[in-house]
């Protein structure tokens, strides 16, 4: 495997100030869950995101970062610095790991590498990460276990003491009460521990399903979907292409994709009117049309109210006087989901959707046009599944306002960027243990200046959707699909393989996908608490 490239600028490139005398930033990172690509306002949006919209136009946005395509292993990479195979959080060929898997103990969380360097850390919302966040470092934490509802969740913890089950008809909001928390923790800092710098990790649990939002927000967007997606991801599509994110063309709807799951229950308990294929809108019957307009009206609600809180949370911090030395990161886990499912306290027909009783998902269609202008969606690897927004905004360390970042980058890139951000260096050894190679690479230089592309090589296997990026070329395959190759200067939307034309370039990055994929086996099979499947010899990927 060629050694990925580690970029590490000095800390005082960065900022205005001598770096003697700089102040390390407190670091706010916000990850959205479910987020499509285009679903923010400034990533070509319609949904109304004004305050993230402000903090991409006094800051960064990047055009080519990528996230693993789902939850836990994109926060496993996110708090470790490491892919999460490589820290037993998702399974390889013959290595079994996933959501329950537990890290080595060489794999540190952020927490545990930012309290040497004085930080105050703190956790707000989903967590879905093994251990938990006061036994990994965090000083305060509020958790959100109950993935099932978004008013009246059962399974809550605060600092990892559970907390009793949300009353019904009280006014509690999940996405609300993940950052009331985040100010409740920001405000205590500000009173008492203002001498030291902080990491806050809020974690929103939306829009991922079940599709729940207040009334009012939902009011909002009345009768704004009823044209259907098509027509939403043509005027996405052109929106993204006035604000010179993306080139080349809009992938094409793929009727034969589904959701990734069979959940044959829940399409029959939903009825005629759920539809679990990207057909063309004018396939669809006028039934079928007026409900999934509404299924999307309560997606947009939700991601609308999170803009709304990450505004009240970005209040706080200007009135503690925090902000301008606060490096904000916004993300999203994995790209919008295809999933359709009925889980927790079920579906009433004749509940209001959006509302308590009701449990719906956003379903392919309209995961298309939350992805534009990419194909496929959360949980497989294709653009759709892995591109995520990503805002950078810290006045006192970013120039740049509204400028766009094309370089490529991935979420294992965040904690070495934190660590060297915040003036320290990553470990060689934990407890003995020497640590392997990073996988990523510190962004400080691109957050300060718009520093040229370096090829770089990114890897990804999820539930055996593969990939592997070099440079500006991508080769990948669904699960029991072929290798496919592309272009991804004037071929984002995965819509013309190369792999006839150039097949060596295809073998090349085979090859490549192969040594990093036993890499990473080999790493698993050294861990003592390794636990492999009955095939455990290495073997290429046919």
């Amino acid at each position: 495997m060629n050694r990925l490239l580690l970029w590490f600028v000095p800390l005082c490139c960065l900022l205005s100030q001598p770096a003697a005398e700089a102040a390390p930033p407190n670091v706010l990172m916000i990850l959205a869950d479910d987020l499509g690509y285009s679903d923010l306002g400034c990533y070509g949006g319609e949904i109304e995101t004004p305050n993230l919209d402000a903090l991409a136009a006094g800051g960064l946005r990047f055009t080519q970062f990528y996230n693993t395509a789902r939850c836990w292993p994109t926060r496993a990479a996110i708090l470790t610095g490491y892919y999460a195979q490589q820290v037993g959080r998702d399974a390889l060929p013959g290595v079994r790991g996933g959501a329950r898997s537990g890290r080595p103990a060489w794999a540190q969380l952020l927490p545990r590498m930012l309290k040497p360097l004085g930080y105050r850390c703190y956790h707000s919302g989903k967590w879905h990460v093994d251990s938990t966040p006061m036994k990994e470092g965090f000083d305060h934490s509020y958790t959100m276990d109950d993935h099932n509802r978004f008013f009246y969740p059962e399974r809550t913890t605060r600092d990892d003491k559970k907390l009793p089950a949300v009353e019904k008809g009280s006014d509690y909001y999940q996405t609300t009460a993940i950052a009331s928390h985040a100010i409740e923790c920001l405000q205590e800092h500000a009173e008492q521990h203002q001498d030291k710098p902080f990491f806050q990790y809020l974690a929103f649990t939306c829009p991922h399903f079940p599709l729940h939002a207040p009334a009012a927000d939902i009011a909002k967007y009345r009768a704004r979907y009823d044209a259907g997606w098509d027509v939403a991801r043509e005027h996405r599509w052109r929106r993204i292409q006035e604000l010179g994110l993306v080139s080349g063309h809009l992938s094409a709807l793929e009727p034969e994709v589904g959701p990734p799951y069979h959940f044959a229950d829940a399409i029959e308990l939903l009825g005629a009117k759920e539809v679990n294929r990207e057909l063309p809108w004018s396939e669809l019957t006028a039934e079928q049309q007026a409900f999934q307009a509404t299924k999307m009206e309560i997606h947009a609600a939700m991601v609308d109210r999170m803009d709304q809180e990450i505004g009240r949370v970005v209040e706080q911090l200007k009135a503690s006087g925090a902000f301008d030395n606060t490096l904000i990161l916004f993300l999203s886990d994995n790209g919008a989901s295809a999933e359709i499912m009925v889980r927790g306290d079920g579906h009433d027909h004749d509940a209001a959707p959006g509302s308590a009783e009701s449990y719906l998902c956003l379903g392919p269609g309209w995961s298309s046009a939350a992805n534009t202008p990419f194909r496929r969606h959360k949980t497989w690897v294709h653009e759709g599944g892995i591109s995520t927004p990503l805002i950078a905004h810290w006045p006192q360390g970013i120039s740049g306002h509204g400028q766009l970042r094309t370089q490529v980058g991935h979420v294992v890139d965040i904690a070495p960027t934190i660590i060297e951000l915040a003036g320290g260096t990553w470990p060689s050894e934990v407890g003995g243990q020497k640590l392997p190679p990073l996988p990523g690479l510190s962004l400080a230089g691109i957050l300060a200046e718009d520093a040229p592309s370096q090829e770089r090589t990114v890897w990804w296997l999820h539930e055996g959707n593969k990939a592997i990026r070099q440079g500006d070329f991508k080769l990948v395959a669904a699960k029991e699909e072929t290798w496919q190759l592309y272009d991804l200067t004037t071929d984002r939307a995965e819509s013309k393989d190369l792999a006839g034309k150039m097949p060596d370039k295809a073998k090349r990055l085979e090859a490549q996908w192969n040594r990093i994929t036993e890499q990473y086996e080999e790493l698993a099979a050294s861990r003592q608490d390794s636990r492999r499947g009955p095939d455990s010899r290495r073997r290429k990927q046919p």
